[in-house]
């Protein structure tokens, strides 16, 4: 029933809270392993070569890249918490950052191509990753390491909505 009253009005898509969704966490997996494959046979490298080019004092410089591992290992775990979507119903909120963070709102009428891309070793973890593009290169966002089925189901999503606002597609 309308009362005759105005309601103030309030910005697209803030009726109420925006549900977030976090990343898989394969993703956290697939990161993790990638510190270790280059950090670890990095050390072992820079160890053998300054204990044998230098002598074996200098070998101990091969903690290095160990300890950058020990420091990354839960980083990369904040890294990957801080990494969420969510769909609304005019825009799409990705929000990312532990130190800086950063939140991208991409207004689906402003979309001009949704892409799912996966290379060897996203592919190999099962993961893929959708990239959004839009007429200012500055704003192109994406969304890492999601499954498959959901990196296409968003994509056709985002596709859908993008053509229904049809300022972008």
């Amino acid at each position: 029933m309308d009362t005759g009253t105005a309601e103030p009005a309030r910005p697209a898509g803030t009726g109420a809270d925006p549900v977030w969704t976090g990343l898989p966490r394969g993703l956290l997996r697939m990161r993790r392993l990638l510190l270790v494959v280059w950090l670890v046979p990095l050390a072992v490298a820079v160890g053998v070569l300054l204990g044998v080019f230098a002598g074996p004092a200098w070998a101990f410089f091969a903690l290095l890249p160990l300890a950058f591992a020990v420091w990354g290992w839960p980083m990369l775990e904040r890294n990957w918490r801080s990494w969420k979507y969510a769909e609304r119903s005019d825009d799409l909120l990705i929000s990312r950052g532990v130190l800086w963070r950063e939140e991208t709102i991409v207004p689906y009428g402003r979309m001009q191509l949704v892409e799912v891309t996966s290379g060897p070793v996203e592919r190999y973890f099962g993961l893929a990753g959708v990239q959004l593009h839009t007429a200012a290169a500055a704003t192109d966002a994406r969304i890492p390491g999601l499954l498959p089925e959901e990196a296409e189901r968003l994509r056709d999503r985002l596709t859908e909505l993008g053509e229904a606002r049809s300022a972008g597609l």
